[in-house]
């Protein structure tokens, strides 16, 4: 098993259409690797591109809110989820984008002792309220993020964000899946 990026057995990845090959090779080219995530929705395209197409938009399209500002979600959930595939891949982006690997590594740990500008507190409290008790949601806690410059639009996808790793968390906690290990020195 050590060899294999999740502990199921999914058979091997499928030949990739043209456009999903093409994917591929710009994530070498660019990354130097491809994420073992791309690599564990592999062997069914239709997984893969449903990842993949929500993924982009979450985290590359337009938005108010900064990549790393997105990034910075997705340490805060993947460590109140314990996730440690998206602690270590987000982490690594995290440090890339920021230029601070302690701005990671404590948000990673906890986000509370970043020292972060109030926008950013008030995002990552909203985030990980979400993750902890989305029931107990509300209205003030919207307000609080108007209050800080947030648009609903940005409110959409902070939530938005949220969501899509709290899902990702727990799809790779279920398949125990391997993050690259090249991140782990990344941006350090």
């Amino acid at each position: 098993m050590e060899n294999r990026l999740t502990a199921l057995d999914l058979g091997p990845q499928a030949k990739l259409d043209d456009d999903l090959q093409a994917y591929f090779d710009k994530c070498t080219e660019k990354l130097g690797l491809i994420p073992n995530v791309l690599q564990s929705y592999a062997f069914d395209q239709a997984k893969l591109r449903a990842f993949m197409a929500m993924y982009n938009d979450l985290m590359l399209a337009p938005s108010g809110l900064t990549k790393m500002e997105r990034e910075m979600i997705a340490v805060a959930v993947s460590a109140e989820n314990r996730c440690v595939y998206c602690l270590t891949a987000h982490g690594a982006a995290l440090r890339q984008l920021s230029g601070d690997p302690a701005l990671a590594e404590v948000i990673a740990q906890n986000y509370r002792a970043a020292g972060l500008p109030p926008r950013q507190r008030v995002m990552l409290d909203f985030a990980v309220k979400l993750t902890r008790y989305p029931q107990d949601m509300d209205a003030p806690d919207r307000e609080r993020l108007r209050e800080a410059g947030f648009s609903d639009h940005d409110i959409w996808d902070i939530s938005a964000v949220t969501a899509f790793y709290n899902m990702s968390n727990r799809m790779a906690a279920a398949v125990e899946m391997k993050p690259n290990p090249d991140y782990h020195a990344a941006a350090r």
